[in-house]
């Protein structure tokens, strides 16, 4: 049977209806990466949503980031937090000074990413966690040491010094030698404890517990351990290491389907500067506490 054209019309705007109706009510897939900071900031995304009246699905602690990045590009998830640094790898630009410098670094990613695949970058947060160099407390406030070049001075002055690094950290170029290079220092074998196949935890545990005299740590910025262990970042106030700031990365559609989401989550990234991280991090590392319980409790202090 041939139905009347206006039926025909009416019956095709009314799927069209029920198919727009479906896609607004789609979940907005929310995952992250595996590791701790990856939980946090996952969480912190994934109940920002939800306060603001967007339902989520929750598919954090994915996996690594070329897991989590694939799955983003396949639309298998929708939203999760990124380093700006890593645009270096995404794109094939590692050699480009660009990722030294944290407004350049988040542009050149930004512009990137939404021309070549549909994603756009969100207000990044203040926090860096790239590769650093990290004094015992005591240390840093006896001789008032906050950044590389005060410890280049200390150094100098022939300050005592041991730090605990792995070996890539000791010798890769774009770690330790680029730090010396540009600082004006160099650290004799004496001065260096290299642990075979040291992480960041192991060489903060040195560092806190002065194993074989050591008082520094290789870390990255944001390492949970750091407060807890009363350890201090020196600020690479040279922008010697590429800058890994965090941002949630979403997908076009998605954000064109939920505009709001850049709104709710730029007062949360705006909050996350070094120490902000840092402790968050070491709640959930050092202090056994919930991801989720951690993140509720930081939003708490943001306010609506």
């Amino acid at each position: 049977m041939i139905r009347p054209l206006s039926r025909c019309v009416s019956l095709a705007a009314a799927s069209l209806i029920a198919i727009s109706t479906a896609q607004a009510q789609d979940p907005v897939v929310i995952s992250s990466k595996i590791d701790t900071e990856g939980s946090v900031l996952g969480q912190l995304i994934l109940q920002r949503l939800e306060q603001g009246g967007i339902e989520v699905e929750d598919r954090l602690q994915l996996g690594g980031t070329s897991i989590v990045r694939e799955a983003l590009l396949a639309g298998e998830i929708d939203l999760y937090p990124e380093y700006t640094g890593n645009g270096a790898f995404f794109f094939d630009m590692t050699d480009s000074p660009v990722w030294n410098d944290a407004g350049e670094a988040y542009e050149t990613v930004r512009e990137h990413d939404a021309e070549a695949n549909g994603l756009v970058w969100l207000t990044p947060a203040e926090a860096n966690n790239t590769w650093a160099i990290s004094v015992r407390g005591e240390l840093a406030r006896e001789h008032g040491l906050s950044s590389l070049e005060d410890l280049a001075s200390y150094l100098d002055d022939g300050g005592a010094f041991k730090l605990a690094a792995s070996a890539e950290f000791v010798e890769s170029p774009q770690a330790l030698p680029a730090f010396q290079s540009a600082y004006g220092f160099e650290l004799s074998e004496e001065e260096l404890l290299i642990l075979s196949g040291g992480n960041t935890a192991a060489t903060m545990r040195a560092a806190a517990q002065q194993t074989s005299g050591v008082n520094a740590a290789m870390t990255y910025g944001t390492d949970g351990g750091l407060q807890a262990l009363d350890l201090v970042v020196m600020d690479d106030t040279l922008g010697v290491q590429p800058v890994y700031q965090p941002a949630p990365v979403v997908r076009e559609a998605v954000l064109d389907q939920y505009p709001e989401i850049a709104e709710l989550l730029e007062p949360v990234f705006q909050a996350l500067d070094k120490e902000t991280l840092q402790r968050l991090n070491g709640d959930v590392a050092v202090n056994g506490r919930a991801p989720d319980a951690v993140a509720a409790e930081f939003l708490a202090t943001l306010g609506d």
